[in-house]
């Protein structure tokens, strides 16, 4: 049965930090499936369908790697996608205990899900898709945070 990792978040904007988690998760993992969920109760900053066509890009030359979106609980998503591991990254203590208490109900949702956390790279911890889109509102550059540019904002 191959070791299929889901890495489910926002990715609004996806950063060198998920990319790192994605590229060690692979080193893990038979298959990692970057699943950016929906938030309707959030206003995107980079469109989903952008977003989608900016990790297709980044990852076509990584077959074990896949992006999808999804709606609903990540731990339905994981079921029908097959994985048995959400692959999760930790910058901080902070990070841990908001973590935890979602892997415990994803796991009550689907119990043979494990939630595997790998430590964000020491250089990448302080990196994060809130900052980045404030720099980039205001007309800074992120490119040093992102694995591809954004387009400016339209005026």
């Amino acid at each position: 049965m191959p070791r299929i990792a889901l890495f489910p978040g926002s990715f609004d904007p996806f950063t060198n930090g998920h990319l790192d988690i994605v590229r060690r998760g692979v080193e893990l993992f038979d298959e990692v499936i970057v699943a950016i969920g929906t938030n309707s109760s959030k206003q995107r900053y980079v469109p989903i369908e952008q977003m989608l066509a900016l990790l297709d890009e980044v990852f076509q030359h990584e077959p074990r790697v896949s992006v999808r979106t999804f709606r609903g609980l990540t731990a339905e998503f994981a079921r029908e996608v097959g994985a048995r591991f959400l692959l999760r990254g930790l910058r901080n203590s902070i990070d841990f205990e908001y973590e935890k208490p979602i892997a415990y109900g994803n796991q009550h949702v689907n119990s043979g899900l494990e939630t595997v956390f790998l430590l964000t790279a020491p250089d990448l911890g302080a990196i994060s898709s809130t900052i980045i889109r404030d720099i980039h509102r205001y007309g800074g550059n992120v490119d040093a945070f992102l694995p591809f540019a954004l387009p400016p904002l339209a005026s």
